[in-house]
């Protein structure tokens, strides 16, 4: 794995070669496709183990952020500046959606979706948030914040791009919130 992450994160998915990369971990062809499947099994191992460092990432960058709402904002920027790294980038920003599909549909974002739901559901039993459908509001942040950091990873200039973007996401976010902001 960590030997297909340093690889996948210089070369790009559809550069890195498995011949190169089993022999640099003194692994054959069939071992590596016994385990992952093919090229593209590994490739979404890869993301799935760097999806969860990103979101256990962006909880410990958040946990100081005062009351429910402001670390679940912070969260939401701290994933979003995420894109800046450029392993996260290439691998799971640019080549994940390229080869592997829809983000919204992997196990990692499936999870911080639910983890998301239920943080919005407590916040609405303590009226903290304005009357909505759980779901729908989970739905529309965690879609707001992966496609902040796509937007950030595909943009020519991506530091320009984060102050842009995360002001827009907390502006949108903070329309669910019922106090003062």
């Amino acid at each position: 794995m960590a030997a297909a992450r340093k690889a996948f994160a210089e070369k790009g998915f559809a550069e890195a070669s498995m011949d190169e990369l089993t022999a640099s971990v003194g692994l054959t062809r069939g071992a590596l496709y016994h385990n992952f499947g093919d090229k593209k099994g590994l490739l979404a191992a890869v993301v799935a183990q760097m999806d969860g460092e990103m979101a256990q990432r962006a909880k410990a960058e958040a946990a100081d952020a005062g009351d429910d709402w402001e670390k679940l904002l912070a969260e939401g920027v701290a994933y979003i500046k995420m894109a800046l790294d450029p392993e996260v980038r290439r691998i799971v920003l640019l080549d994940g959606p390229a080869f592997l599909g829809d983000p919204a549909q992997w196990p990692g974002q499936l999870s911080c979706l639910e983890s998301t739901r239920q943080s919005i559901q407590k916040m609405l039993d303590r009226g903290v948030i304005k009357a909505v459908d759980a779901d729908a509001a989970a739905y529309m942040l965690n879609s707001a914040a992966m496609n902040a950091a796509l937007w950030i990873a595909a943009s020519q200039d991506p530091q320009r791009a984060l102050p842009a973007i995360t002001e827009v996401f907390t502006l949108l976010a903070s329309g669910l919130c019922q106090r003062p902001q």
